[in-house]
């Protein structure tokens, strides 16, 4: 049977064990993208501790391969034998081998050191088409999967240990992996980076364990970049250290396909090579944000709008007075609705606050928003000629923030709702100085309105609610981050809109 990865009825927690001591048994890559380079990094970055034995010495850049040099076995057995000696090996990548000789001298060494994992990548082919593997060496290969436990080719590697032709769609792809590991008798990964289309499923295959399931399928999107050296190396040892971590390949997958998906997304920042460039194996540790690194980006994504803002005719008029009543009347009518709306989602992120603080930040946020709509209604609204409806504008924007408040994600709500403090305090703040350089006169039609904008005590709110969400965005994993940006950015565009809405209503 086939069951999603996202079906599991009762999924087991995930047994935390030491820092898992890995071999990688490789080639070497001299740009650092590939095999054993790849290899320690991607151990590292998945919690374990990083060993190699070089099984080969290749001339290659992000744009190929240009040598293969293949040290004497002897040599290979010295540092196998070096390792095994002296360190418990905890689990064993296996990738390029180079020929028949060196494939089974870890044939002999595998009987002899028996280590708990051993993850076999059949290395044959590089991604740029250059053989990795004499084609004397293919049965020798063929042989060494009865002992892995675990073989992850990529398409054509998969058809080129099967003597089929490569798979074009994923049912085939699978059903080739079935063949594979009925064959070995070990778990295949099947891969589908090497498909057509926006869609990049994974599966294990013969995994075995409690509901004895013939293949577990993990959905996934393609990356578009072409930085993907190394991905099968990487992927391979990540995917070792993550079965001696956690205990089963499923849960090892589960916690290795984002890693590397972000690792491929947050390629580009590394700027290696004019070819095939490297994935990102340190995304995470180098993403950290440290106080106020979010609240800056963020400052920096609401420039734009900010100007925009300045530049209405709406903000203009406020300001020098020529602002028609009809259209003031609509903004406040609009502003209260808004309000209303806006207190129910404070209230919301007080719900989800991590801290008694954070709760009563929120708390007082939303019941101030409902005493300012009903101070609108009581000294500004009453006697204006205004309708109360809800306006397209109003609507979308509050909507925004009622999916932002239903996403369960409290970094991605404050985030949504800061603009309401940022923005509005810093349109304010212009106003007010514009308005007390002018000479702050009683007989501006809108002084009243104008002096409220002076008000520390909203200052101070703001700044509050800056550092709740740098905070938050602190402790979100690169994905919220970048919801938290997105919705940060969508709730900016609406104010600029809301400012804007009096112009186009009439």
């Amino acid at each position: 049977m086939t069951v999603s990865a996202q079906s599991s009825v009762y999924p087991l927690k995930a047994i935390q064990r030491p820092i898992p001591r890995v071999l990688s048994i490789a080639g070497s890559d001299p740009s650092g993208g590939a095999g054993i380079q790849a290899d320690l990094k991607s151990i590292a970055a998945n919690g374990g501790y990083g060993m190699a034995v070089i099984t080969a010495l290749t001339v290659q850049n992000t744009q190929g391969v240009t040598g293969v040099h293949v040290p004497p076995v002897e040599f290979l057995r010295q540092q196998l034998d070096a390792i095994s000696d002296d360190i418990t090996v905890d689990a064993v990548k296996i990738g390029m081998l180079g020929d028949a000789a060196v494939i089974h001298e870890v044939r002999r060494w595998l009987g002899k050191a028996r280590p708990a994992v051993v993850v076999l990548d059949p290395v044959m082919i590089a991604t740029s088409g250059d053989r990795l593997l004499a084609e004397s060496a293919e049965t020798a290969l063929r042989e060494l999967l009865t002992l892995a436990d675990l073989v992850t080719p990529n398409l054509p590697e998969l058809a080129m240990l099967l003597g089929e032709p490569v798979a074009t769609d994923w049912a085939s792809a699978l059903e080739q992996g079935k063949r594979l590991a009925a064959s070995c008798g070990n778990t295949v990964l099947v891969k589908g980076g090497h498909l057509q289309g926006a869609g990049c499923p994974d599966a294990l295959v013969n995994t075995g364990g409690v509901l004895s399931q013939d293949v577990v399928e993990f959905a996934g999107q393609r990356v578009e970049t072409r930085n993907s050296h190394g991905t099968g190396c990487s992927l391979s040892s990540a995917m070792a250290t993550a079965k001696a971590r956690l205990g089963d390949w499923e849960s090892a997958l589960r916690v290795v396909k984002p890693w590397l998906q972000e690792a491929l997304t947050r390629s580009g920042v590394l700027e290696v090579g004019k070819g095939n460039g490297p994935i990102h194996h340190f995304h995470a540790l180098q993403q950290a944000l440290q106080p106020g690194d979010f609240a800056v980006r963020m400052w920096d994504a609401a420039q734009t709008e900010l100007a925009a803002i300045y530049g209405l005719d709406f903000i203009q008029h406020l300001q020098s007075g020529g602002l028609s009543e009809a259209q003031f009347s609509y903004y406040l009518s609009q502003d209260a609705i808004y309000l209303n709306g806006y207190s129910r989602v404070l209230a919301r992120a007080s719900a989800l606050a991590p801290s008694e603080t954070e709760q009563l930040f929120w708390a007082r946020g939303s019941q101030m928003c409902l005493e300012v709509e009903s101070e609108l209604h009581r000294n500004w609204l009453s006697g204006r000629q205004v309708s109360g409806e809800l306006g397209p504008v109003t609507k979308a924007y509050v909507d925004h923030l009622l999916a932002a408040s239903a996403s369960g994600s409290y970094a991605v709500l404050v985030a949504a709702v800061l603009p309401c403090y940022w923005l509005y305090a810093e349109v304010g703040q212009r106003l007010h100085h514009g308005f007390v350089e002018a000479g702050a006169s009683d007989e501006h039609p809108y002084a009243d309105w104008l002096r409220t904008y002076a008000d520390e005590a909203f200052a101070e709110a703001t700044r509050k609610a800056i550092d709740i969400t740098d905070a938050a965005a602190q402790v979100a994993s690169p994905a919220e981050c970048t919801a938290m940006m997105e919705a940060f950015a969508q709730s900016c565009r609406y104010e600029t809109a809301f400012f804007d809405a009096p112009r186009l209503h009439g």
